[in-house]
């Protein structure tokens, strides 16, 4: 029924203003709203779409909504990091972050980090 369509995600925020802001400037996404839809657009590159609509009580995601994969992950986390953004640091048992906030050596080389309303996001290492 839907092999042929075109789906997109969708996800909450608490303030539109500050999720264009952050996902347009700081992550260097192509965003864009329509005036008669508070939603905002994330222009995926390769033609994907993700909306974001705010939620007046908006509770973040516990899991990761959006994932980038990466080249060298250690650049995209050094990059952001110098633009404000705060990675997500883990030490539970088998699933541990380093001093850089990068998992390593457990499944994919993944580094998590959250939104302005806390949703998580990961930059995650493709092949070298």
């Amino acid at each position: 029924m839907f092999g042929q369509t075109k789906a997109f995600s969708g996800y909450s925020v608490d303030n539109l203003r500050k999720a264009q802001q952050f996902y347009g400037e700081i992550l260097g996404i192509e965003v864009s709203q329509q005036e008669e839809m508070p939603v905002l657009h994330l222009h995926i590159h390769g033609g994907y779409e993700v909306i974001l609509y705010e939620k007046p009580n908006h509770e973040p995601a516990t899991f990761t909504v959006l994932n980038f994969p990466v080249k060298n992950i250690e650049e995209v986390v050094k990059t952001l990091k110098s633009k404000g953004v705060k990675f997500e640091s883990y030490d539970w048992p088998g699933f541990k972050t380093d001093a850089d906030d990068i998992m390593r050596g457990n499944g994919p080389t993944i580094a998590w980090f959250t939104d302005p309303a806390g949703n998580i996001l990961s930059v995650i290492e493709t092949e070298k």
